[in-house]
């Protein structure tokens, strides 16, 4: 079977279970769309508008609010469409496009959150030193690595994709997944198991980043109450966004590598789709919730724009 889109179509099988109430689907998943872009797109107009927020942690929190924009726009319209329509299908190009997307947002979204913690770090272990240490320069140095390590690790991934040949077109799944496009492969798959645990340890390394600076973050913050409370402010949402994002990533990983059963179709649909839908509509929300200067920026502005349109 050649690799092309134009005679090439993946069926995707995910949605076999949940037609005969798609219309109720439809509804709430179109809803949590426009929630989902409505308060990460609240947020980052905030950050960019307002001066004060200029400061490393919040320009790494609107990172991260980006790319759950993007991983929302990679899933949710594609499933839309298909909720509307009997037929489930894709075209070889266009799953392609969409397994760089979603896996560039999952990759994005992890170096996001290791970036962040390293903020953290300096500022709480290190806060004599932070603004000598986070300077501009730096900031911008890792928000362009966070993304372009990102870009270029799913680039090579869909590449080596791009050139299997297939031998099948049978997705069982809501989207296009990398792995489930492997599976179809005719020949070997060696080069792909190598490049896969290359990125499984690229990314465990990333969590233990985390996991270390956040022990030196708690031991430094449990030696005043102003730390403890600049670690309740500005830490725990990250714990709280990292802890979401990983428990989300590991049910994708039990559902690509253990979801064989159809009559569990609708639980592996969850497991599946949870890093997708969940993270960027919680982290806004956390973020919004708990960063006292973020949460009073939001209200301000729109204060301001209901103050404008009562005068009208």
């Amino acid at each position: 079977m050649e690799n092309s889109s134009k005679e090439l179509m993946f069926v995707l099988h995910g949605l076999n279970d949940t037609m005969t109430n798609r219309q109720i689907y439809f509804a709430f998943g179109f809803a949590v769309y426009i929630m989902t872009l409505f308060v990460n797109l609240t947020l980052v107009i905030t950050v960019i508008l307002d001066k004060s927020l200029h400061e490393p942690m919040y320009l790494f929190i609107c990172s991260l609010f980006v790319n759950g924009i993007c991983g929302a726009s990679a899933f949710y319209p594609k499933i839309l469409a298909d909720l509307l329509s009997d037929s489930h299908v894709i075209s070889y190009t266009a799953c392609l496009v969409q397994i760089y997307l979603i896996f560039c947002y999952a990759f994005c979204e992890l170096t996001c959150l290791t970036v962040m913690a390293y903020d953290r770090y300096v500022a709480i272990c290190k806060p004599l030193e932070y603004l000598c240490i986070m300077t501009h320069q730096k900031v911008v140095k890792l928000l362009t690595f966070s993304w372009l390590f990102s870009l270029l690790q799913t680039a090579i991934g869909v590449v080596l994709t791009a050139g299997m040949p297939l031998c099948g077109n049978d997705i069982d799944k809501l989207y296009c997944s990398n792995w489930e496009v492997v599976k179809l492969s005719c020949k070997d798959v060696t080069i792909m198991d190598v490049y896969g645990n290359f990125l499984i340890l690229s990314n465990v390394l990333q969590v233990t980043f985390i996991l270390v600076s956040y022990i030196h973050i708690i031991r430094a913050s449990l030696q005043s109450r102003m730390g403890r409370i600049k670690f309740m402010q500005t830490c725990l949402p990250h714990l709280i966004a990292l802890t979401n994002f990983t428990l989300s990533l590991i049910f994708d990983i039990m559902y690509s590598r253990f979801g064989k059963s159809q009559t569990q179709q609708a639980l592996h649909n969850i497991l599946g789709m949870e890093f997708l839908v969940v993270p960027p509509l919680l982290n806004p929300i956390i973020y919004g919730i708990k960063l006292t200067k973020l949460r009073h920026q939001i209200v301000k502005m729109y204060r301001m724009k209901f103050n404008t349109v009562s005068q009208r």
